[in-house]
């Protein structure tokens, strides 16, 4: 009998003692005992979450910044061709007068429209529209050499769309149409020695289909 109650008596005691330990492991942590000063804390966030905001919050072509993420699009092409111009920097003027992100000349600023070359350099978004333009105007003027030309090899390069409207934008469209019709005998070079053949094979391969030809195209 006494046995049965110390039995009983052991049981209570450790019933009333792991309900204590359970309460007591429920108490609030007193946080303010805790500190991270002098501490070496090093955090590591993507820069794409600040990339992709920079795309989503852009609404139009000339909003976009070259990257090498823009692959073979037509942006990637109006972007590779304006960062061998001039860096991509809208406010270049080089030594021969040619002004912006797409070194125009005074003559063919006027051709589509463009007559006050001073402001032209300060408006980015007249010089998208400039880029457009022209080489909307290119394309109809190169039309049939694009037709006959695409796909042909000349001087060791397959001959394509991008590369004949960036040879345009470098020398203008009748020195594109002396080189394809001497079949690459008549190279056009600039005042720095860079080729129409050059611009042919740096700039051949992209989408340019978004451009159509327009002989009346203008900036503004």
């Amino acid at each position: 009998m006494v046995r049965n109650i110390a039995s009983y008596i052991t049981i209570a005691l450790t019933i009333c003692i792991l309900i204590h330990i359970s309460f007591q492991s429920n108490e609030t942590i007193d946080l303010t005992k805790y500190s991270t000063k002098g501490l070496d804390l090093s955090y590591t966030v993507s820069d794409d979450a600040n990339e992709s905001d920079k795309l989503l919050a852009s609404n139009s072509t000339s909003d976009y910044e070259f990257s090498p993420y823009l692959g073979k699009s037509f942006v990637g092409f109006k972007e590779a061709l304006a960062f061998k111009e001039s860096g991509g920097n809208y406010f270049s003027v080089n030594t021969y007068g040619y002004l912006g992100k797409y070194q125009f000349g005074a003559e063919t600023l006027k051709m589509i429209g463009i007559k006050n070359p001073a402001q032209f350099l300060k408006n980015p978004r007249l010089q998208e529209k400039a880029f457009l333009a022209n080489t909307a105007r290119n394309k109809w003027i190169l039309r049939r050499d694009i037709k006959n030309f695409v796909g042909k090899r000349i001087n060791g390069i397959i001959v394509t769309e991008s590369g004949i409207l960036a040879a345009a934008h470098l020398g203008g469209p009748g020195s594109v149409k002396k080189y394809l019709r001497s079949y690459g005998l008549d190279n056009f070079a600039d005042g720095y020695g860079t080729t129409v053949h050059h611009y042919m094979k740096r700039f051949s391969g992209y989408d340019t289909s978004f451009i159509k030809p327009n002989k009346l195209a203008k900036a503004i």
